[in-house]
């Protein structure tokens, strides 16, 4: 009697327990389950959603391709370009093969010559010009004038001496957009042989939902500043990182430690180098100097990269604007592997317009990161910024800070360089948009600092100080080669 009555009530406890469970299993909300995948397979994209796409192009082997940012004001359109002229202001890509159907002369965005005859088009008489209906002047373009005073520049990395840069930070009020980067935290992604892994995507997200997304430079790492995206100031954040079809997870506790190590189970595989170098030019009336400079640098620049022992695989891209109002606002050119006719591009790139001192950058940097044809995996991407005046805040379109984290998700390292005349403002703006994409900052130099007419030199009117001088095509190159030495070799 006694057995069966404890068979009976372990029965009863049986039954209980497992109606519990049944019942708690009902009220938990799981996850649907993946469908069966390969291990390779592509991992489904993380959520919830960034505000860019990941960089996808498989090529650059393309001929100019030009596209033109309007700034909504009305311009006078020429009689016999109508057409082609309307198609250059909409926002859209003007291709080499566009400008074969057109029953007229090329869009001027798509010719060179035709991109130097409207920027000069205000100093033409009027018969000539394009805005009294005539077609204008199609000379081909001239190459740059030469000019032997080199280009000196210094540089800083505010990532190295951050504090340094914090304290410029606080003794530096000017207008900005503010992005709290005082809490940091490096991020190092490697394989399985404890080698850093380039270009993998990464995402960190709080428990409240505040997300940003970055991609390791070709080094494996990647800075995380949690109060530059999350206001809830949370104090967990999952880091998620794939990269192959491998997905792997960790933990970033505030204050616990001052990086975190994140291991892919995948061994760095060696890949040829690829590089792709976009330059993000003002191009208003004050930068004649620096544009004259990188158009009869560039050729030593592609040359000196094209001897790394990396042998990259380059690929150029040009995004010139000046202002509302002026003869045109955004024009970019698409990356491309043709040296020769980039450089007839920058060649067309005339100086001109501008007026009040700051000038269309938010719209530019927007153009750069998101509708140029950056390329996916494995490539390593460079924008040098070249600008003597701030961006306009007051414009109310794209702001720089959402496109400074932009291009750090796309992987986009943003070298700035600081052209003479550039103000306080510009010089924190300069800053904050390489110190958190993981770029530098560069800033021309002079005999005299107060006198850029006093030729080159080791001085300097910006808040730096521990720099190093070089002529500008050097110190680009050596930029450029810090960042490909860190890629795996075969």
């Amino acid at each position: 009697m006694h057995t069966l009555w404890k068979k009976t009530v372990c029965g009863l406890l049986i039954q209980v327990l497992v109606g519990t469970q049944l019942a708690l299993a009902a009220s938990v909300v799981w996850p649907t389950p993946a469908p069966p995948r390969p291990v390779l397979q592509q991992v489904p994209p993380i959520t919830p959603r960034p505000n860019f796409e990941a960089p996808s192009a498989t090529h650059c082997q393309r001929g100019i391709e030009t596209r033109e940012v309007s700034d909504g004001l009305p311009r006078p359109v020429p009689f016999a370009m109508g057409p082609m002229l309307r198609k250059e202001m909409a926002p859209e890509r003007a291709t080499e093969s566009d400008a074969l159907r057109a029953p007229h002369p090329a869009p001027l965005a798509a010719t060179p010559a035709a991109a130097a005859a409207r920027s000069e088009s205000k100093a033409m008489d009027a018969p000539a010009s394009p805005f009294f209906g005539a077609e204008p002047r199609m000379a081909p373009a001239q190459p740059a004038q030469q000019n032997t005073a080199p280009v000196t520049a210094g540089m800083v990395d505010d990532n190295a001496a951050f504090s340094e840069y914090l304290a410029f930070r606080k003794r530096t009020q000017v207008a900005h957009r503010e992005r709290d980067v005082r809490d940091r935290y490096l991020l190092e992604v490697t394989d399985t042989q404890g080698r850093g892994l380039p270009d993998a995507e990464v995402a960190v997200q709080s428990a409240n939902g505040a997300t940003t997304w970055l991609r390791t430079d070709a080094g494996g790492k990647g800075w995380i500043h949690p109060d530059a995206f999350d206001p809830g100031h949370s104090r967990f954040y999952d880091v998620t990182v794939r990269q192959g079809g491998m997905l792997t997870t960790a933990t970033l506790q505030r204050g616990q430690k001052s990086a975190v190590e994140v291991h892919l189970t995948q061994a760095r595989q060696p890949a040829p180098a690829r590089l792709d170098l976009v330059f993000l030019v003002d191009a208003t009336g004050s930068m004649g100097d620096e544009i004259d400079k990188l158009k009869s640098s560039l050729r030593s620049i592609t040359d000196e990269v094209s001897r790394l022992p990396s042998h990259p695989d380059l690929c150029l891209g040009l995004v010139a604007y000046r202002d509302r109002g002026d003869d045109f606002f955004v024009r970019s050119h698409d990356l491309t592997n043709d040296i020769n006719a980039f450089q007839g591009v920058l060649n067309a790139l005339q100086a001109g317009g501008g007026g009040d001192e700051p000038e269309a950058m938010n719209e530019a940097l927007n153009e750069a990161v998101h509708h140029i044809s950056w390329r996916g995996e494995q490539t390593t991407r460079l924008l040098v910024l070249v600008a003597d005046a701030p961006p306009h805040l007051d414009y109310g379109g794209p702001q720089y800070d959402d496109d400074m984290m932009a291009a750090l998700g796309k992987g986009i390292k943003i070298m700035s360089v600081g052209a003479s005349g550039l103000n306080k403002q510009g010089e924190y703006i300069q800053r904050q948009m390489a110190q958190y994409t993981g770029g530098r900052f560069i800033f021309l130099t002079y005999a005299d600092a107060s006198n850029p007419a006093s030729g080159p030199g080791r001085e300097t009117v910006h808040d730096v100080r521990n720099y190093s001088v070089q002529t500008l095509d050097k110190l680009v190159v050596r930029l450029v080669r810090e960042e490909l030495d860190k890629l795996p070799r075969s």
